[in-house]
């Protein structure tokens, strides 16, 4: 992976994205830490990202209206 694909075009996304991560895995019974987080299962991870993009996708149909 280079690191290209690492970065966001908007530096504050980061943070606002690392927050919305931290709620998503809160609300689903996922035990988040700062930092590196190797120790979660596949399930675990894919739950958490497959939320956030349920809810962007929820977000952005509801802005569309």
């Amino acid at each position: 992976m280079n690191n290209r694909s690492k970065s966001m075009e908007v530096p504050e996304a980061k943070a606002a994205m690392d927050r919305f991560k931290t709620e998503v895995a809160s609300e689903l019974g996922v035990n988040l830490k700062e930092g590196y987080n190797g120790d979660l299962t596949s399930r675990e991870a894919g739950s958490i990202g497959g939320e956030m993009v349920r809810r962007m996708i929820k977000k952005q149909e509801e802005q569309m209206k």
